[in-house]
């Protein structure tokens, strides 16, 4: 990617986006991040950062069309990561992720088309496919929302490819599977885990254990970012971000606790589990389309991604509250 020009982030501040903004920054590129405003000042992730001062920072709200198109002018390409992605809370407060995550994906691609933006990269989730039949899972697998949240993303998407397809606007989605790592909220199954288990809790609270998903490192997931950025095709597409392997979270909490070298027992959580119709059984990326294109390879086993991510979380404890579950 050329380090001429700027490129937008939106959620800059969050999980993936605070990594793909060091990034982005380490290789030479003129970043702009865009970050919730919240009264205090606070950047999120970014506050953090030893590149914070490198950066051009911009608060606003992704639902404000005023913010994100002054965001705008003057880029060249857009990573647009700003979402409500919490599963649970879509249960509790649809309307939110609406507003959110389709209405702000609006304000991304209108933005970005009034500005002659040339290109944006939208982000999608592994959550709109459902309950499939077969895995590993393509990218012309049709959607099936199980959730509001995964309907909001559908939707989304779906918003992106119009404006490709009814104004040439250049948009690629990508859509990673489950992306772990340093920084992840506690709402996600990994943080939870790890932080049960350094509180010294001798029962680890889960939700369902049968369900499988495919657990990418957040540098590599970072990585597909840009190498689909960098790819001369998937404009109008979308292309899979994933490991294309599987893991149950049963598996998974027995190989964190192995890894941390814990013994604790498993407990099933009847608030940690999802609607019946809601669950997705098996997520499992067919990643053979990024791989081919651009020539992306993880660079982490689940293993080793495990380790610095407890090794982080071990260091970054008084962040997290054991004794809370995060919707």
């Amino acid at each position: 990617m050329s380090a001429d020009g700027m490129v937008l982030i939106t959620g800059a501040g969050g999980f993936i986006g605070s990594h793909l903004v060091e990034r982005c920054v380490a290789m030479g590129m003129r970043v702009r991040a865009f970050v919730r405003y919240v009264g205090g000042g606070s950047w999120g992730w970014l506050d953090d950062v030893p590149c914070r001062n490198e950066l051009e920072v911009v608060a606003g709200d992704i639902r404000d069309y005023d913010a994100v198109l002054r965001a705008a002018r003057g880029c060249g390409a857009v990573f647009h990561l700003a979402a409500l992605i919490g599963i649970p809370y879509s249960y509790v407060s649809p309307l939110a992720y609406v507003r959110t995550n389709v209405e702000g994906t609006y304000n991304v691609l209108q933005a970005a088309l009034e500005c002659g933006t040339g290109e944006v990269l939208v982000t999608s989730t592994s959550e709109t496919y459902g309950n499939v039949r077969t895995v590993p899972i393509g990218e012309g697998q049709p959607p099936d929302a199980r959730s509001p949240y995964a309907a909001t993303k559908v939707a989304a998407d779906q918003l992106a490819l119009s404006y490709h397809r009814s104004f040439g606007l250049p948009v690629k989605i990508v859509r990673p599977f489950n992306t772990y790592g340093p920084r992840q909220s506690a709402r996600a199954v990994i943080p939870s885990i790890i932080i049960q288990l350094l509180a010294g809790a001798r029962e680890i609270r889960l939700g369902n254990l049968a369900p499988t998903r495919d657990l990418t490192f957040v540098r590599d997931t970072v990585d597909g970012f840009l190498a689909a950025h960098d790819a001369p095709g998937f404009i109008g597409e979308a292309v899979h971000i994933g490991m294309d392997e599987e893991i149950s979270v049963g598996d998974l909490a027995r190989m964190i606790a192995r890894l941390m070298g814990a013994e604790a027992r498993i407990v099933l959580a009847p608030a940690r589990v999802r609607p019946e119709e809601g669950e997705v059984e098996r997520l499992r990326a067919d990643n053979r389309r990024l791989k081919a294109a651009t020539g992306w390879e993880p660079r982490y086993d689940l293993e080793a991604g495990l380790r610095e991510t407890i090794d982080w979380i071990r260091e970054n404890r008084h962040r997290y509250r054991p004794d809370r579950y995060e919707v």
